[in-house]
């Protein structure tokens, strides 16, 4: 892999989202072969919230993943870094509100929200646990954090097979439908690059998350973690979580989040 590719700051990786902007949903829709509708259903659904309740949606990007909390009546805020994604999502949907924002330094004040969530856009974050300390900081006490992010398959076979797609038909493919290709190329390699399951969920615990458990969908492509923000904030109390959950992690199964 080419590490050099993946060193990129933070306003790069903002313009080149603001270049595939256009024709984001459709690619992704493409390349994932219709899988990421049903990943977000499933992130929404392990969400669990409902009117009256406030969202954060971040690395919204143009609004996809926001849009069923909004029809359904919800409170939620897209935020992204993209200006470019955030215009195409207005324009779609004016109803919601989009903000400019960094994960890792967000707009917003302490406790703010009843659930906040992520999905694919943890690993473009320069700083990913900083990003984990920020979500829980406005997240309110016992509310939840939902992530999506691709992961690593389960079965060895599988794993290669996947990998051969991620480095050679991903590329090929975005060549066709993509208006800036070199741009799926860093996702590849992103993608490839970020720590499996198991680190993630470690990662979680270390912010001070609790109840943190996860499930692999399509054999570990793709993994949803879900974690609570301790009911009790204090510093003593977070302190206490963190030392509570130095153990193994759960792994959500099938009929726990639905």
């Amino acid at each position: 892999m080419n590490r050099a590719s993946l060193d990129k700051r933070p306003d790069e990786v903002a313009t080149m989202f603001d270049d595939v902007a256009p024709k984001y949903d459709v690619v992704n829709d493409v390349l994932s072969m219709g899988q990421t509708r049903r990943w977000r259903k499933i992130v929404v659904d392990a969400m669990e919230v409902s009117k009256g309740q406030r969202v954060l949606d971040l690395a919204a990007g143009t609004g996809t993943s926001s849009e069923p909390y909004a029809d359904a009546g919800i409170d939620v805020v897209a935020c992204d870094f993209s200006l470019g994604m955030l215009k195409v999502g207005k324009r779609r949907r004016p109803d919601i509100d989009f903000i400019a924002g960094d994960a890792t330094n967000l707009p917003f004040a302490d406790n703010t929200f009843d659930a906040t969530t992520i999905s694919f856009g943890l690993r473009n974050v320069n700083e990913p646990k900083k990003a984990l300390a920020e979500m829980l900081r406005v997240t309110k006490p016992g509310g939840r954090l939902v992530i999506a992010e691709f992961s690593q398959p389960v079965v060895p076979l599988w794993r290669t097979m996947y990998t051969e797609y991620l480095m050679r038909a991903l590329p090929a493919i975005a060549v066709k439908v993509a208006s800036n290709p070199d741009a799926y190329v860093y996702l590849a390699e992103s993608i490839r690059a970020w720590p499996d399951q198991d680190h993630l969920a470690a990662w979680l615990q270390e912010s001070g998350w609790e109840k943190v458990a996860y499930r692999n969908l399509t054999g570990g492509i793709v993994a949803v973690h879900r974690a609570f923000k301790p009911a009790d904030s204090s510093p003593d109390g977070a302190a206490a979580a963190i030392a509570a959950h130095k153990g193994p992690v759960a792994k959500l199964r099938r009929n726990t989040v639905r």
